[in-house]
């Protein structure tokens, strides 16, 4: 083993106290504060970002949020809840070491001028649904003028729970198969987690979600378990284990844990992705197109200098708001994001067409080539049953 000589034990201290000598380093700052209601009310679950990073933070059940580590400047904040119109707070400035308070005012969504009824008698649904909804910014500005003239104090008027327009295809249990009689067994190796957090956002809401949004193995594959990987030319791993069934101890249980070949971002091929992005009307709720920029804005920081993005959006009509872009021009890429604004009908088979043909305009040989589209998926303009899109995409 070998040995430090005395001569250099004597020179340590002297060393040391040349590297220790503090540096002057601006501390970072830190935001804070709460989300609150019109009536001073907590907002609680409200996403609070800070506008043009990946910096977010949730609110408690008191509406309070904190972002801390932001580098000293000016910053803008928005924060976003489902049921609730985006707020924003412009010229914040963070100091060094410091907290900033701020608060955030999210007023609720405000029913169309065909969802304010009289509570007595009340309007027939088909009869309020055969109306002809407007542009959702029109019917924002209605709604507000109606609600100013008329006076929500009115005792005679009720607020109509918004529709439900989400959707679940039902899950049918599977029937129990006797493995002397059928000892054959196939599963899928996709991965999809996206019903963990939609579960999540029901609970974080107070509510239970629908029976059929509820997947069960997208709940289990939601979590990582630390397989071990494949060596040498094997492309998977497989670890089991077997045990008696919980609901049932003459029954055994028999968990298949498959593991991919890990790869780091830097050994991935180059990516020439198409966000197609749905910007009509019907996507103007907080937990809609908010909640797709919020998200993307996130994707951006992880792009690298050899990736590509591009940028489509429809709702009457599609178009092209960004061209295909190096993933190092994030400033480009926020900003064409932060313009998107929901308004008008959805013509989503045009928009597929425009997204395949910069898609294929782009083709990266041997890279990895994604059309990613975003949508509450109500097609109303064009193309729009679900055999017919997935022929035209074929």
């Amino acid at each position: 083993m070998p040995t430090i000589q005395p001569r250099a034990l004597a020179v340590l201290p002297a060393l040391a106290l040349l590297f220790l000598q503090p540096a002057t380093v601006a501390k970072p700052g830190a935001v804070s504060g709460r989300v609150l209601d019109p009536s001073g009310g907590p907002v609680p679950n409200a996403q609070v970002l800070v506008i043009g990073t990946s910096r977010t933070a949730a609110a408690d059940a008191a509406g309070r949020y904190r972002i801390a580590g932001l580098p000293a400047g000016r910053i803008a904040l928005s924060a976003t809840r489902a049921g609730y119109r985006p707020g924003r707070v412009d010229d914040v400035i963070v100091r060094p070491g410091d907290t900033t308070r701020v608060n955030i005012m999210l007023a609720p969504v405000m029913e169309r001028p065909e969802e304010i009824v009289r509570a007595q008698p009340a309007v027939p649904r088909n009869e309020a649904d055969a109306k002809q909804r407007v542009d959702g910014r029109q019917a924002q500005a209605v709604a507000e003028a109606s609600a100013g003239s008329a006076g929500l104090h009115d005792p005679g008027l009720r607020r109509r729970e918004p529709w439900n327009t989400e959707e679940y295809r039902r899950i049918y249990d599977n029937r129990f198969q006797d493995a002397l009689r059928a000892p054959v067994s196939t599963f899928s190796i996709d991965v999809d987690r996206a019903s963990y957090g939609n579960v999540r956002r029901f609970l974080s809401e107070g509510r239970l979600p629908p029976k059929d949004a509820v997947r069960i193995e997208e709940l289990v594959n939601y979590f990582p378990y630390q397989y071990a990987e494949p060596v040498g030319r094997d492309p998977f791993t497989v670890a089991t284990d077997l045990g008696p069934a919980p609901w049932n101890a003459a029954h055994r249980l028999l968990r298949i844990g498959i593991q991919g070949r890990r790869y780091a971002a830097r050994e991935l091929p180059p990516s020439n992705l198409v966000f197609l992005i749905d910007v009509s009307g019907s996507m103007q709720s907080p937990d809609k197109l908010p909640l797709v920029k919020q998200a993307f804005r996130v994707l951006v920081g992880e792009l690298r200098p050899e990736d590509r993005v591009a940028i489509v959006v429809y709702a009457g009509s599609a178009g092209l708001v960004l061209p295909p872009t190096p993933g190092s021009e994030t400033e480009t890429i926020l900003a064409a994001i932060e313009r998107l604004e929901a308004g008008g009908s959805t013509a989503g088979g045009a928009g597929i067409r425009l997204a395949y043909d910069v898609a294929r305009r782009h083709f990266v040989h041997d890279g990895n080539n994604r059309v990613i589209l975003a949508t509450d998926g109500d097609f109303n303009v064009g193309v729009s049953s679900e055999g017919e899109l997935v022929r035209l995409i074929e």
